[in-house]
C-alpha cells in the first residue's frame, strides 16, 4: 500500500488517510475522494492531503476483516458487518467461549496489518456479548497475509459452545447443630448460579454426615432421572478417605480426582456415578462470588469433560480474589510485604462529542447508553469508589446512570480539555482520602 501526501488534483480515487474538517464539514479519514470532494477542498483553500492507495495484492480494510471474521464465526457465533476496517463477533447463546490462544497469536505474527482480539478462553458469556475484534490496522491487507490468517483460523480456533439443561440433584449432609437456615441458603447460592447455566435443581436431600446414608442418597438419585449430583458436606473435604468420597465410591461410583488449583475453591471433588457427574463442594460454592465451583460448573453446562486433566490446567488465572475469612498469617500480613493497591476509578463523561456531531456516551448498546455501559463495568471491577466527571450535557449523564453508585464531579472547564476533566476527578479523590485520614 502506498502511502503519500499529493496535491489535491492527484488526490482523485485515493483514500483520505487522516480527517479534513473544512468549511464546517468533516470529510473522516478511509473515505475515498470522488472529484466533488476535491474541488470541494480546493474551494476551502486546500491544496494536498496525504492518502493512501492500495498496491497490487492489497484487499481493502473491510473486505479483509470480513474475510478473516468469517473463519472465526460459527455455532452461536455472529459476525457483525465490516466498518472502518473492523469486524465485531458476537455471541447468539449462553454458553463458555473456548479459545485455541496459540493459533490467536500465530494470526497476530502473520503481518502487522491483522490483528484478532479475543476473551480469554473459558469465559462465560450471554447472548448478544462482544466475544472478539477483528481490526485491520492501516486501509488495507496483502492478500497473501489474509490467506494465511483463513488457513490459521477455524472452528476449533474459537468456538462457543452453549449451555445445555443439566438435571441437578444437590445432597447436603449434616452435622448436630447445624442450623436449617445455612443448608436453605446454601441452596439458594446452587440454584442461582445453576439458573445462570440453563440448568435446575429438580431433587434435594439432607443426609447426616456419615459415609452410609450419603452412599444411599447418592445411589437414590439415579431413579430421579439427574444427571448432575452436588454433594454440600457439612465439613470441608479434606482427604480422598474423607466422608464425602468414602460415600461415591460406596455407591458404586468412582472419584475422578479431588482438590484444583484454584483459589477459593481448593477442597473441591469431582466424580463419575455411571454416566453421572458428581461434585463434591467446596465451601465456598455458598458464596455468590467467584470460586472454582464455578469454573467446573461452567464446562459441565457446556457439555465439556471435566476431569483430572481439566482441573490440573486451572491453575493459570485460578487465584482469585482474596476473601476476608482466610486463617493466618494472611489476614496479618508482615511488614514489609506488598499490599494490593487501592484502587479509584474515574470516568470521563463531560466533552462535547464534536467530532461525532453528537454526545456518543449517549448512543444506546444492547437498550443502554454506552456511558451505563463503562460505568457498569467499573462498579464490577475491583475499583472503588468509581467517579465521574460531568460537563457537557451533566443532566442528561445523571439520568442515564440513575440508581448506580457512584460519585458525581462536575468540571466547568470541560471544554478546555479531556485533561481538565482528568484533573478533577484526581482531585476530588485527593479530598476525600485526605478528610478520612484526618477524622
Amino acid at each position: 500500500m502506498l502511502f503519500e501526501t499529493v496535491s489535491l488534483d492527484a488526490a482523485v480515487g485515493a483514500i483520505l488517510a487522516h480527517g479534513v474538517r473544512a468549511g464546517g464539514k468533516m470529510l473522516r479519514k478511509g473515505r475515498v475522494l470522488s472529484r466533488d470532494d476535491v474541488d470541494f477542498l480546493s474551494n476551502e483553500n486546500l491544496r494536498e492531503v496525504t492518502v493512501a492507495r492500495l498496491g497490487d495484492g492489497d484487499i481493502p480494510e473491510d473486505q479483509a476483516a470480513a474475510r478473516i471474521a468469517a473463519r472465526l464465526s460459527g455455532e452461536h457465533i455472529r459476525a457483525g458487518a465490516a466498518f472502518t476496517g473492523r469486524t465485531n463477533l458476537y455471541a447468539t447463546a449462553d454458553g463458555l467461549l473456548l479459545v485455541d490462544p496459540t493459533r490467536i497469536d500465530a494470526t497476530n505474527a502473520i503481518d502487522e496489518s491483522i490483528t484478532v482480539a479475543t476473551l480469554p478462553s473459558y469465559t462465560p458469556v450471554k447472548t448478544g456479548q462482544m466475544l472478539a475484534t477483528v481490526k485491520i490496522i492501516p486501509f488495507a491487507a496483502p492478500s497473501s497475509a489474509v490467506a494465511q490468517a483463513e488457513k490459521i483460523l477455524d472452528t476449533s480456533a474459537f468456538r462457543l459452545a452453549g449451555f445445555r439443561p443439566r438435571k441437578t440433584a444437590l445432597i447436603s449432609t449434616v452435622l448436630a447443630g447445624l442450623k436449617p437456615s445455612l443448608l436453605d441458603k446454601n441452596r439458594s447460592a446452587i440454584e442461582a448460579r445453576l439458573q445462570s447455566v440453563h440448568s435446575a435443581l429438580t431433587f434435594e436431600k439432607r443426609v447426616p454426615h456419615e459415609a452410609a446414608p450419603l452412599a444411599e442418597a447418592i445411589r437414590n438419585v439415579g431413579d430421579a432421572g439427574c444427571d448432575l449430583i452436588l454433594v454440600f458436606g457439612a465439613s470441608a473435604i479434606t482427604d480422598r478417605r474423607d466422608v464425602i468420597p468414602d460415600a461415591l465410591e460406596r455407591s458404586g461410583g468412582a472419584i475422578s480426582h479431588f482438590g484444583m488449583p484454584v483459589d477459593p475453591g481448593n477442597l473441591l471433588m469431582i466424580g463419575k456415578l455411571g454416566d453421572i457427574d458428581v461434585v463434591g463442594l467446596p465451601g465456598c460454592a455458598r458464596s455468590p462470588k467467584l470460586n472454582g465451583f464455578d469454573f467446573v460448573l461452567w464446562r459441565l453446562a457446556a457439555g465439556l469433560p471435566v476431569g483430572r486433566a481439566e482441573i490440573a490446567a486451572m491453575g493459570v488465572g485460578g487465584l482469585l480474589v482474596e476473601i476476608p475469612t482466610r486463617p493466618q498469617p494472611r489476614d496479618e500480613p508482615q511488614s514489609g510485604v506488598p499490599h494490593a493497591a487501592k484502587i479509584a476509578a474515574v470516568v470521563l463523561a463531560a466533552g462535547t462529542s464534536s467530532r461525532m456531531g453528537s454526545n456518543k456516551l449517549m448512543a444506546e448498546l444492547n437498550g443502554k447508553p454506552l456511558l451505563r455501559h463503562a460505568v457498569e463495568a467499573a462498579l464490577a471491577s475491583a475499583a472503588h469508589p468509581v467517579i465521574v466527571v460531568t460537563g457537557h450535557d451533566a443532566e442528561r449523564t445523571k439520568t442515564a446512570l440513575a440508581g448506580l453508585h457512584v460519585f458525581f464531579v462536575d468540571n466547568p472547564e470541560y471544554a478546555l480539555g479531556l485533561s481538565t476533566s482528568l484533573k478533577a476527578g484526581v482531585r476530588s479523590e485527593e479530598r476525600r482520602v485526605g478528610k478520612e485520614c484526618s477524622s
